[in-house]
């Protein structure tokens, strides 16, 4: 090992390739065609003249009020996209849509967790944002202002996000597992003015009384002057007289029609808070125009989105991906969205399954986590469904290992979808790395950076390297990208371009193999330093998963004496399968056979599930610190804090 490298202890050979068929057909091979490309490579070669690329995607994908005068205005680190331009997302998400045929085509198709639907077209979308938009001017909400939303699944989420944006305030979603403390964080750092919520919401078969919550943030929140509640279940809630507003009461006599204020193409669209090393979360900037350009485009691309798919991103829109690609971006391509409230196995394993036989969904884009969950549950749960509608998977939020990623394209993608693996982040705003439809996939990598992107491998020195791993880094500005921290620039230049000058620093490790592929290893923080050697813990993870008796795994480092770091594994065992003492031993020769010796674990516990955030991330940062005895600070975002105690026990 030099320079730092990452070492690289998996390969993974297996190859898996579109058919012809439905090559010809993905706009991706369209737009090769409309632009004389013959090959993926001719395109990627095309593509890295970048400023082109992104100029022909704006002319296909965005309506200006005012045409931009100069395309980027690059003074690293900060960047202006299509300069000169009046703009403002709302009017491509929904104002031009209900002057044509889409007006009737469903925006959103929505199923509570109890059972019920509701099907929303795009005009009435359109209505129901402009009532709400006209009832905040009336309370006093201008361009500029910020709004929090602290609200879960339901429809009244992007329509609350979308009202904000056409008369330019500033929204401020905060993801609804979250608790009071976390809420009043980030509604202080914004100075929102308005918060909306609800009475309670549906999970697993219970009431999540989320006003009792926000009412317990605002109480240090002096800058909130309106809550707007949104009635979901019909309990009981305590209203403060003066602040609190029933959303239903506010719009009853709202205008139908409001105008979408016209914005620079600059101006923040939103603010969403990631958490840093710090523990202080950091509010991160995006901007209507760039932000606009590049999603539309990824979505286009990367899922083939197209007027007869039934598209359904089932993450939560707390989280980026929920912003970016459950509402803006579908919005934009005119597609049909499904959205569901609840527990993906509530009230039996095969509720998701369902929901995609129900309404034929044609696109399912999910996490590693979620699929994990479904390999622990037996693959006889989707055999009751049929998912025939299916054409194109996809995955986000964690790399998903290589046997996970089997067992999603044979169990629930009949070995027919490609499996599109989308690397980005809250930062980036769109995908980054990912395949397109036409990309030949290898299992468990995010394959290349997409037309109009770079990334690159950098060692410690900052030098390129291949096949080796190292940190993630991206090259030059991209559309989507943030615009910096909200009150904070010096932080936004010291934790993303203060490491390789001019350069982006993703955060995260990654290695290129011989074929120029990009295999994701986790976060820079999250790499064991084992005898000299860093490894990455979802390398391990990967090889502990691929053993057929294993459902999910979480590995971390302990400090040891000799080693520096020894390797510790949490092990979910499949349905039915025995902890033993002779299983433990076996997978400890399993990992050695597919990583070699150095990356044994030392020790293996069996839990019944690891702690994860409400996204599907491992919290190796709380098991590291309970299976060391230390205390484990705020579970409140984690999905499962009951695993926590798992841990102390196993340990």
């Amino acid at each position: 090992m030099t320079n730092g490298d990452i070492t690289v202890l998996m390969d993974e050979t297996r190859v898996f390739k579109p058919s012809g068929d439905f090559v010809k057909n993905t706009n991706v091979q369209q737009w090769m065609n409309k632009h004389n490309i013959k090959t993926l490579a001719e395109l990627y070669e095309k593509t890295k003249n970048w400023e082109w690329y992104w100029e022909e995607m704006a002319k296909e994908l965005v309506e200006w009020y005012k045409p931009y005068e100069k395309l980027v205005e690059w003074s690293p680190p900060w960047v202006k996209w299509f300069l000169g331009a009046q703009y403002n997302i709302v009017h491509d998400a929904l104002d031009k849509h209900v002057k044509t045929w889409k007006k009737d085509k469903l925006a959103f198709i929505f199923e509570g967790e109890p059972g019920e639907v509701r099907k929303i077209t795009y005009m009435e979308l359109y209505q129901e944002v402009n009532k709400l938009a006209n009832a905040l001017k009336k309370l006093g909400v201008k361009r500029g202002d910020r709004v929090g939303i602290y609200m879960p699944m339901v429809p009244e989420l992007p329509i609350a996000m979308l009202a904000c944006a056409k008369i330019g305030a500033i929204h401020s979603v905060v993801f609804s597992g979250f608790s009071a403390y976390a809420v009043r964080d980030r509604v202080n750092d914004c100075e929102a003015k308005v918060i909306f919520t609800c009475d309670s919401f549906y999970r697993r078969g219970k009431k999540v009384p989320l006003k009792i919550q926000a009412d317990e943030a605002l109480k240090n929140a002096p800058s909130v002057k309106h809550a707007i509640v949104y009635q979901r279940t019909g309990d009981p809630v305590d209203m403060q007289e003066g602040r609190d507003i029933w959303w239903h009461e506010l719009v009853k006599d709202m205008s139908e029609e409001c105008e979408t204020e016209r914005l620079d193409a600059n101006d923040p669209l939103f603010f969403l808070y990631t958490s840093g090393t710090t523990g202080k979360p950091k509010g991160i900037i995006h901007a209507h125009g760039g932000y606009a350009v590049g999603t539309a485009t990824t979505l286009k691309w990367v899922f083939d989105v197209k007027d007869d798919d039934i598209y359904w991103c089932a993450a939560d829109i707390g989280w980026i991906t929920g912003h970016s690609f459950i509402v803006y971006a579908p919005l934009i391509l005119g597609a049909t969205s499904v959205m569901y409230e609840g527990a993906p196995d509530f009230p039996g394993p095969d509720r998701w399954w369902e929901i995609i036989e129900k309404y034929k969904v044609s696109i399912l884009y999910t996490s590693p986590t979620s699929v994990r969950l479904f390999m622990k549950q037996g693959e006889e749960w989707p055999k009751k469904h049929d998912l025939s509608s299916l054409r194109l998977l996809g995955s986000v939020g964690e790399p998903i290992n290589p046997e996970a990623w089997i067992w999603y394209y044979k169990n629930i993608g009949n070995e027919c979808c490609q499996i599109m693996d989308t690397w980005w982040q809250t930062e980036t705003g769109h995908f980054v790395i990912s395949p397109l439809p036409v990309t030949p996939l290898k299992p468990g990598s995010a394959t290349f950076p997409l037309p109009g992107m770079n990334a690159a491998i950098f060692n410690e020195q900052g030098v390129a390297v291949h096949n080796a791993g190292g940190n993630l880094v991206l090259t030059h500005p991209w559309p989507g990208m943030l615009r910096g921290i909200y009150k904070n620039p010096q932080r936004y230049e010291e934790t993303y371009w203060s490491r390789f000058k001019d350069i982006y620093l993703a955060g995260d490790v990654a290695r290129t193999d011989s074929d120029g592929y990009f295999w994701i290893q986790g976060r820079a923080d999250d790499v064991l330093n084992v005898s000299g050697h860093r490894i990455g813990n979802s390398e391990v993870e990967s090889a502990l998963v691929s053993h057929h008796k294993v459902a999910e795994a979480a590995v971390i480092g302990k400090p040891h004496s000799l080693k520096g770091e020894s390797i510790t594994a949490y092990v979910v065992l499949k349905k039915d399968v025995e902890p033993t003492d002779e299983l433990k031993k076996i997978l400890r020769e399993h990992v050695g056979v597919e990583m070699g010796k150095l990356a044994r674990p030392d020790e293996i516990y069996f839990v019944s599930d690891v702690p994860k955030t409400r996204s599907g991330k491992i919290m190796r940062r709380v098991i590291r610190a309970r299976a060391m005895g230390r205390e484990v600070g705020d579970i409140s975002t984690l999905a499962n804090p009951e695993a926590v105690d798992q841990i102390t026990k196993a340990t």
